[in-house]
This record gives C-alpha cells, structure tokens and sequence, in this order.
C-alpha cells in the first residue's frame, strides 16, 4: 500500500521543522513535487486534537518529499530494477531515485506482485481545499478506497492543487486559474507516465505489471483534468488507463462536444468513462448561477451529446441515493458529495472500478443503452 502527493503548491519550510513542507498558500507554481504519505504511526485524531490550533501539516499526517532526480529519464530506475534482478550489477540503489523516479520504481515493484489487483487511484479533488484540508481528504479516501476489501485500489495519488480557502463566490475565478496551471502538471506527469510505460515495454529483462491505473476526478477537479486534456495532444494519447470517474463534475455540460476538444479525447485514453451526476446537486445549482454564465454542469445535467461515445461513457444518476454514512446539513442539502457520504454510490463506483460490465452492476435501473439511476 502506499499513497502519494503530486502538488504543485509552493514549497516552504516552517519554523522549527527540519524539512520543507507544502504550503496552505493559494497559487501555484510552475513545477510539481512528489511526496509519500507514512502511515505507519497513524492515529485516529480525538475531536479535541481537531480543535487544537497546531492540527495542522504533519499532525494530520506525515509525508516526505521525494528528492529532485539526479538527472532526468528513466534509464537509472531500470538501471536499479535489472540490478535487483541480477541482471546487471550496478552501484545504484532505490536511494539514488527522485521524484517521479522513486515513485514509478515503488509503484512497479508493488504492482508486480503476486497479488490479484493492486490498481492505482489518480484522485483529483475539487473547490475549496487548504493543504491541510487534502491530508484530511487523504485519510478519508485511504479508509474507502485501500482499507475496503471491497475496492481494489491498493494505492493513491492524490492530485494536490492550490485552491481558495474561501466559499465566497467571486473566489471560484482565482481556482479556476489556479485549475488551468495545475493541468498543466498533470499533463507533464501523464507524458511522464507514458515514457516509463514505454521503456518498460521496450525492456524483454522487465515484464509489465498488467494491474490498472483510474482517474477519479470530484467537482472543479474535472477542470484540472479538462485542462490536462485541452493541451493532449491525439497522436500521443495511449490507451493507459482502465476507469475515468468523474463525480459531480463542474464543467460545462458540452464538454464531450467536439468544438470543446477535451473531454472527447477520454475514450482515447480510457476503457470506460463514468459520469455520476445529481439533478438535486446544490452546489452545481450556484456554480451555474453565479459563476458560468448559465452554462448547465455536467455533474446536474449530464452531457449534451454522447452518443459517438455511448458505447464508452456511462451516465449515473445519483439523485435517489441516500446519505447513510455521513448525512449533516451540508451532504443533505448540498447533494455534491455523495462518493463519501453514500455506500450506494461507493459500492458502484467499486464495481465500475473492478470492471463489471455496466449492465451487471448491481442496484442500478437501466433507463436506456448508457444511462442507469442507483435504486435506493
């Protein structure tokens, strides 16, 4: 198990730590850094340590930033892995590996178990997150997606972006920026990505791993993805990924048209595309309102047009489910986050994630070819 942070958040080193640290600070930078989440000293935080004022960074949980790579390319990581296997001796070590490097190499060697899945998880978050307020969202997504036997996620990486700490409406423009930059690092960690695979298969010492990596973007964390997908170029998109999950997704409901060219080029990078949308969602309602001009959302009203995709994208229609898990005001009255507050909605998306055709998943009613409602 193991879990990352992929941030393009400023780096800093707080007073009286020894070690930098991602910042609560609401704009981005350039370049993304690579942290691990350490796990090994958890514990469960009293509803008096959440009060306390120093809850904050690695009180919540500890990471450690992965150094910067000696040199780029992945020609030390493979160096390293034929050394392991007795291919070929070299003086290089796990430790002489930074930043995508060390993560590709632990990701390879976990994925190359034994075991029957090991999949990966890129979770993108959306509106409204300090950083402190995402190493909760960590622990969070940690107890539904790796600790349930019923998922087979064993590892996360978790899409780190600065948004405003504020819900003040008029904040929702600087995120919407700040979403633009931050694609701009996904994008860069998806080319990455490619390369590695592309190493790997030109290597007859080293077999792929063959467990799958998902995408599961929530809310404005569809626009990172979007702008991701704006600057991905057709000629270099490769089939990498299984499942794209996106939740409750602010973006404009046009989004797979070919005059927007970004979410249209999904079924070229993914076996299956999953929109889980709520037509009670309250806080689409107001980004649609306030924030987009009228544009209709995704994630309340579905797509415009699919129907060149219908054989690839489903559409699920969460508006029925019910908030057994968490239900205060703000899940009741919001409808905007039901993949932590509903089993219904978490059970489907564990269902999609392993792979299930789409008309066997169960407590769902089939409304026609692609379009399903989770029965409560």
């Amino acid at each position: 198990m193991a879990v990352y942070i992929l941030s393009n958040r400023k780096i800093v080193r707080y007073k009286g730590e020894r070690v930098d640290s991602f910042s609560n600070d609401e704009y981005s930078i350039p370049n993304f850094r690579i942290a691990k989440c350490n796990f090994d000293n958890f514990k469960e935080p009293t509803a008096q340590d959440k009060r306390q004022k120093d809850y904050t960074n690695r009180n919540i949980l500890d990471y450690k930033l992965f150094s910067e790579p000696e040199k780029p390319g992945y020609e030390d990581v493979f160096e390293v892995l034929l050394s392991e296997k007795g291919i070929k001796k070299s003086s290089l070590t796990a430790n002489n590996l930074g930043g995508t490097q060390k993560m590709f190499y632990e990701l390879y060697k976990n994925m190359s178990s034994t075991k029957d899945r090991s999949d990966v998880l890129i979770f993108i978050h959306g509106y409204v997150y300090t950083f402190d307020d995402e190493l909760k969202a960590i622990i969070d997504l940690k107890k539904i997606f790796i600790d349930n036997p019923a998922s087979p996620i064993e590892h996360i990486l978790f899409v780190s972006w600065p948004t405003s700490s504020s819900i003040v409406p008029l904040t929702y423009f600087d995120d919407k920026a700040s979403s633009i930059n931050s694609g701009t690092s996904l994008l860069r960690l998806f080319y990455f990505y490619t390369q590695f695979l592309k190493d790997i298969f030109s290597n007859r010492d080293l077999i792929p791993c063959n467990q799958r990596i998902h995408i599961m973007a929530h809310s404005m964390g569809n626009r990172v993805l979007q702008s991701m997908l704006y600057s991905l170029k057709r000629e270099n998109i490769l089939r990498v990924i299984d499942q794209v999950i996106l939740l409750n997704a602010d973006v404009s409901y046009k989004v797979f048209e070919d005059s927007e060219d970004s979410f249209n080029k999904l079924p070229l990078l993914a076996n299956r595309i999953s929109i889980y949308l709520n037509r009670q969602d309250l806080i689409l309602g107001i980004s649609q309102f306030t924030k987009n001009i009228l544009t209709p959302r995704l994630g309340k009203n579905g797509p415009s047009d699919i129907d060149q995709y219908k054989d690839i994208v489903s559409i699920i229609d969460c508006t029925f489910v019910k908030d057994d898990l968490l239900n205060s005001f703000k899940f009741e009255v919001g409808n905007h986050w039901g993949y932590l507050s509903s089993s219904q909605v978490q059970n489907d998306i564990f269902q999609n994630l392993y792979g299930i055709d789409r008309n066997l998943i169960t407590n769902r009613t089939k409304n026609n070819e692609n379009i399903f409602t989770i029965i409560s």
